[in-house]
């Protein structure tokens, strides 16, 4: 991918080493930050990573400034690939059959997270403009991901949570759903008694981010206790952006 015209350069782990240097940096906020783990973290390394690695794309983002330290990543897992893993990782969550029938080339999107110096400014731009072109070179049609809320207490996250369903939720056709042994429902809160503004604040910019490109819900969080969050699973059709919503994409996307 070319460099784009920053500090911050947009590649494809290509070595151990940087892919390495993207669990480095997982580990730094799943783990350190958000209190996660799983059974291949390798906390003496400082490695967060899982049996699906393998099989993904990691999206770098490097700060040259900074001698090329990894800022930012995304982990891509198209459908051949998940072909190739036996399923995908949000399949430990969400069932995906409507997507997976569908007949639609996919692109699951997971751990996406900048270092801390890094947001709020940006270095998200960069990252989605690496997003968008692999997007057109692989000619995805759907994207989809579980996005999480810090923490499980529902009680506190009642807002935000129902008004995703009441305002997002994907239409039938690609309406996932969240595994039965960990389903809770979203509209806790009735759409007349929501306070939009005060939900609002409450959703995560990545959310927020795919919100405004046309993003939906499936149905149903999902409460993942070993990385401390709640789940919600995200899904766009590109088919669907409008024309400014694909300029926004192309270009990328600040939160």
């Amino acid at each position: 991918m070319d460099k784009v015209p920053s500090s911050f350069r947009v590649k494809l782990a290509t070595t151990e080493a940087e892919r390495l240097a993207a669990q480095a940096l997982r580990y730094r906020v799943f783990v350190k930050e958000l209190h996660g783990d799983g059974p291949l973290v390798d906390h003496d390394l400082g490695l967060e990573r899982d049996e699906f690695d393998p099989f993904c794309d990691h999206l770098l983002l490097l700060d040259d400034n900074r001698g090329g330290e990894v800022a930012g990543v995304y982990r891509l897992l198209r459908d051949d690939q998940a072909e190739q893993a036996g399923r995908f990782y949000s399949e430990n969550e969400y069932d995906l059959s409507m997507l997976k029938t569908s007949g639609r080339r996919l692109l699951e999107l997971g751990r996406s997270c900048l270092d801390a110096p890094y947001r709020g400014g940006v270095a998200m731009f960069h990252i989605w403009q690496g997003l968008a072109q692999y997007v057109a070179d692989h000619e995805i049609e759907l994207l989809f991901g579980v996005a999480s809320f810090h923490g499980t207490d529902l009680s506190k996250l009642a807002q935000p949570l129902s008004l995703l369903h009441h305002n997002h939720l994907a239409p039938l056709s690609l309406r996932t759903r969240a595994l039965p042994e960990q389903f809770q429902r979203m509209d806790i809160i009735p759409e007349a008694a929501l306070d939009r503004r005060a939900a609002m604040l409450q959703v995560p910019s990545l959310i927020k981010a795919y919100l405004r490109l046309g993003g939906f819900v499936g149905e149903g969080a999902y409460v993942d206790h070993a990385f401390n969050t709640t789940d919600v699973c995200l899904i766009m059709d590109t088919e669907k952006l409008s024309a400014k919503q694909k300029m926004i994409y192309s270009k990328g996307v600040t939160t």
